[in-house]
């Protein structure tokens, strides 16, 4: 049986997703860092890994189906000149990781594609998770305001 070529491209789109997720938390951890925030750079850093762990899922499902994994071009990562910035732009990448999954678990759920609808509405819980972890940070006093 092929996979089905819409099934692909919700896989597509939500790989370059968490890649570009990816990114932007490391680029983030990286300028906390920076900042001399040891704490904020690390929560970022970990985020960036759970963000990889997703992107990991998603090329093995491709894999499986019997395609290569291909993130495609990733936008530029948002940064900011404050923490409170950094966890805005979290905040929409997260609304729109929830966004992706929630269309992408609609999309096999009609198909009856039971594999890819358990991939997607497992990422769907856990970015509906990290969008409430996200939307409820309290920025604390920074060493670089």
């Amino acid at each position: 049986m092929a996979a089905d070529p819409r099934t692909l491209g919700w896989l597509a789109r939500a790989l370059n997703h968490e890649l570009s997720a990816v990114q932007q938390y490391l680029a983030q951890s990286v300028l906390a860092r920076l900042w001399g925030d040891a704490e904020l750079a690390a929560r970022l850093r970990a985020e960036a890994l759970e963000e990889l762990e997703h992107a990991e899922r998603l090329m093995q499902r491709q894999m499986l189906l019997g395609v290569a994994p291909c993130g495609g071009a990733l936008p530029a990562a948002r940064l900011g000149r404050t923490p409170e910035e950094l966890f805005a732009h979290d905040q929409r990448l997260e609304e729109h990781a929830v966004q992706i999954y929630a269309d992408a678990l609609m999309h096999a759920r009609r198909l009856r594609d039971g594999e890819s609808a358990a991939l997607f509405e497992a990422l769907l819980q856990q970015e509906r998770e990290h969008l409430d972890h996200v939307s409820h940070l309290q920025p604390r006093q920074h060493p670089h305001d």
